[in-house]
């Protein structure tokens, strides 16, 4: 049975990561590692994640000498995954119970490098709300795709073998990290569009789309020819 890795970069989610933990436990498929990145955290989440993975070998926690930002330390989890296929899941957030297995399924497929799907956008509490209407199916081969409208978003998996025919994530980048990975991978290979839900976005206050100086420079980093 093939590994799965999932990723999970963590600054001061601690007190939001038992609904991903759960989550993940949950999986219909059973091969799966989780690399836990903690860039540094300020809050309690080193101890609070530590006793709730303390019983799970399959769980691995490793933090940054110093803080580095979420590109390096998702950069850093992958290459730390040992699993043929990865994808991410952000500690305060959560998974539907297929959502590697239905992953899986599809990336089996002749030609196909990653999948994603609809995303439910839920309140704090991980209520589901209403999904995302952003997402779509995309061609593959568009040289003028850059994802501006948000169409390739979560749960985004993609073959490890294909990650590492690109130079990488920007561990450089303060946003819109995400973005660089897809375009990166969408140039060596195509997507596939899973039509149902398999990622729940918890919308709350400490929220990267609830922050308005990170929505700002990311509208910026995103517009920077206008």
């Amino acid at each position: 049975m093939e590994k799965f890795s999932l990723i999970v970069c963590n600054y001061n989610n601690g007190k939001f990561f038992y609904k991903c933990l759960e989550s993940i436990e949950k999986q219909t498929y059973s091969n799966i590692e989780v690399v836990i990145i903690d860039d540094c955290s300020t809050d309690d989440s080193r101890s609070v994640i530590l006793e709730q993975i303390a019983d799970k070998p399959h769980f691995h926690f490793y933090e940054n000498e110093e803080n580095r930002g979420y590109a390096y330390s998702l950069h850093r989890g992958i290459n730390l995954s040992t699993g043929e296929f990865v994808a991410r899941v952000d500690p305060d957030d959560a998974i539907y119970d297929n959502a590697v297995e239905e992953s899986l399924k599809n990336l089996h497929a002749k030609n196909i490098i990653a999948t994603y799907s609809q995303i439910m956008m839920c309140n704090d509490n991980l209520e589901a709300q209403n999904i995302y209407p952003r997402t779509r199916s995309v061609k593959s081969g568009n040289k003028l795709f850059f994802n501006i409208n948000n169409e390739v978003s979560h749960f985004f998996a993609f073959k490890k073998s294909a990650y590492l025919q690109t130079e990488g994530i920007n561990v450089n980048l303060r946003s819109s990290v995400d973005f660089d990975l897809y375009l990166k991978l969408y140039e060596i290979g195509s997507f596939h569009f899973i039509t149902q839900p398999l990622y729940l976005y918890r919308q709350h206050q400490g929220g990267i789309s609830q922050d308005k100086s990170k929505k700002e420079r990311i509208y910026k980093n995103w517009n920077w020819f206008s």
